[in-house]
Parts: C-alpha cells; structure tokens; sequence
C-alpha cells in the first residue's frame, strides 16, 4: 500500500471515530449504528454486554438515552494500525452525564477497535468499551438555557443494570487475597478482605443448621464444576445478575452451553413492551435459580440486593432450586453488619459500574433476607475460600 493511501486510510478512520462522537451527543442511533458493519460488535466486558449487529446497536442506545437530562462525551484520538482491509486502534474518552432524576457522574474509559474496509467506506467491526476511572460525585452544574434547573445532590434511585430484565446483581473486580480473623465490622476494606477458615466454618454450620445445603469449597474452578452436577441435564436455568458466576466462568457454561435451557439469553432476546408477562414468568419460576448474593452471616442468613427485583422471585421460593455462589470476603458476622456492607462496599462498586456502562447509578430498591430454607434440599450455597465479586 502507498503512502498516499494509508494517509487517506487514516484520515477515514479518524472521521469515524469523529462521527460515533457526533451521532453520540445529537442523539442519533440510527447513524450511530450505521458505521459498524451490519455484523459489528459493541462490547462492554464489565458489564458484561455485547450488542451485535446494527439494530441492537441502535435499539440498545435509545433505551439508555431516554433517560439522560445531558450526556457530553469527550474523544481523545488514539493509535491507528492499518493492515490491509482492517485496522486496530485506540480512542481515549472523558463522559459526564446526567439523568432525568437527577442523578449524575463522569468517567474515563478507552475503546479499543477493529475497523474494516467495506464498499460504504471504513466502519467498525468491534468497539470493546474499557472503564478505567469512574466517579459518581453530583455534578454541580447544569445545562444552561431557559429551562435548566437547579439540581439536588443527587442520591440513588433506579438500580444498575435496570435494562436487563433479569434484574440487578452484585457485580465487581476480584479484590486481593489476605485472611483475616477480624469480623468486618473496622471498615469498608474489611469487606474485600476473605474471611477466616473458622469464620468460613461458622457461616457454613449455621447455614446447614438453617436448613441450606452448604458446601466450602476451594476456589471458583471448583464451584463451576460443581454448578454443572447440581444442574440436571434439560432444565431451565436463570442465571441472576452477577460478577461473580461471570467470572468463574458458571454464567458462560450455562448461558452458552446445550446441557440446560438458558432463559437468560432467551429474555434478552424478547420485546419489553408485548412480552412482559412472559419475561416475568420465566425469571420468576425457573427450574433451576443461580446466582450470588451481597452477604452470608455468621449466623446462616443469606442477603440479596436488587435494583429491579426481577431476581428475587426465583431466590425467596419461586425456583424449584436455587444456587447461590458466594466469594469468602461477603462472610460477615451478623445481619447489621450485613447491611452495612450493601451499602458501604457493594452498592459504591456497582454504581460506578452501572454509570460507566448504562449512564445510571444504582439502587438497593429491593432487599431479600433469606434467613432459613423450609424446603429441604432446594436452596444450597457453594462458598468459596477465596474472594470473588462485589
């Protein structure tokens, strides 16, 4: 390829970038959607989410845009690598936003592209969305105009994860490993910290006691492995919201694989308008409920958070069986405690998660406390030694 042409090559491609910028700010899907190729792919892996094609692109967008009040982001160009008909390249952003409710934040993230030549020009094939800063601050300011109002501190309303109808679940990075023996009653760091063999021991007796099936087991690897026993083969699976089943791998096994019939995948697939009534039956009463939770107690009581609700129906009976897969570092000592931690540790993370990838804070609007299971053998708790999730 001449000089003359990779010039111009660039030169197209920078005007892409430039114009999914625009189509962002002016509200215009259809366009945006226009410059992926009809297979193109737009990621958000810390969600995760993943729009394919051009009209889940377009639909996925204007969902999140009827709830903005202001959304401005700002695009820093970045390397372009050109290698025939594709090309790879970075695109630095700053984002601030605004809701209708009057929530708001800003953050920094990174697109990291695959363009390809089409006959209609240069257009993305994948757009992979990486948030590398987050901060959910009120934002002072307002849009200026006869109209603009003064807005209020903000605060939390509608959870994140409110776009998917399977409701909000605790989601979140690893965090380091390190046992303690002290209850996580010091501080917010205590509760990323895994829990003591002793602790582990009391919370999965107390669980037994209250008529879970508990197991202690070592590591995700071996949570996943089990999941796949416990799951008969042909059942129907809803798999909650969760950070954790992502990643030990458990939501891939079952969403993508053919042992079981997946509903979440299903869902995500129907229309929010005509087919709401299905889409609550069919998360409410699976055969088979997986998820995790926000806290297990000392005590053998089990608390799930939610911004929509839509997963507590399966957990609190509705599901023939629930799995629930808790990381070491969510054990604390009682129910306050507990509560505590949704609110001091859990909900921060989610919310910086749920802005950088839907523009909205997120909410404890429902809370489940599951203090005893009544129905022998349907509700067991794999709790691991090591921390994973929120």
């Amino acid at each position: 390829m001449n000089d003359f042409q990779e010039t111009a090559d660039r030169v197209e491609i920078e005007a892409l970038r430039g114009e999914f910028t625009d189509a962002a700010m002016m509200r215009d899907r259809a366009r945006l959607a226009g410059l992926f190729t009809p297979d193109g792919v737009l990621r958000m892996p810390n969600v995760p989410v993943e729009l394919v094609g051009r009209e889940e692109i377009r639909s996925g967008g204007e969902r999140l845009q009827s709830q903005w009040d202001f959304f401005v982001q700002n695009s820093h160009p970045g390397v372009i690598r050109i290698d025939g008909d594709t090309a790879t390249g970075r695109t630095y952003m700053q984002e601030i936003a605004r809701l209708l409710d009057g929530r708001s934040g800003q953050n920094f993230a990174v697109y990291h592209d695959t363009y390809r030549r089409t006959p209609e020009g240069w257009k993305f094939a994948e757009r992979v969305y990486e948030v590398r800063y987050a901060d959910t601050t009120p934002l002072p300011g307002s849009a200026p105009g006869p109209d603009a109002r003064a807005h209020g501190s903000g605060g939390t309303g509608d959870a994140g994860r409110a776009h998917d109808s399977s409701g909000a679940g605790h989601a979140g990075r690893a965090p380091g490993a390190g046992e303690t023996d002290a209850p996580a009653t010091e501080g917010v760091d205590g509760f990323a910290r895994p829990a003591s063999a002793e602790r582990l021991d009391r919370a999965v007796a107390a669980l037994r006691a209250n008529g879970f099936a508990a197991e202690l087991l070592d590591d995700a690897a071996a949570a996943r492995a089990r999941v796949r026993e416990l799951i008969p083969e042909g059942a129907s699976v809803f798999t909650g919201a969760s950070e954790t089943l992502r990643l030990s791998g458990i939501a891939e096994d079952i969403e993508a694989g053919d042992r079981c019939h997946a509903v979440r995948p299903r869902v995500l697939t129907m229309d929010r308008a005509t087919e709401s009534d299905e889409i609550r039956r069919l998360v409410a009463t699976p055969d088979v409920f997986v998820a995790g939770v926000a806290a297990v107690t000392e005590t053998g009581s089990l608390v799930i958070a939610s911004g929509t609700g839509s997963q507590l129906p399966a957990s609190a009976g509705g599901a023939a069986k629930a799995i629930w897969v808790v990381g070491a570092q969510k054990v604390v000592p009682d129910l306050s405690t507990a509560l505590r931690r949704v609110e001091e540790h859990a909900l921060p993370l989610e919310t910086a998660r749920a802005l950088a990838v839907y523009g909205q804070p997120s909410a404890v609007n429902r809370l489940l406390v599951l203090n005893a299971e009544p129905q022998p053998g349907r509700g067991t708790v794999l709790l691991l030694r090591e921390a994973i999730g929120f």
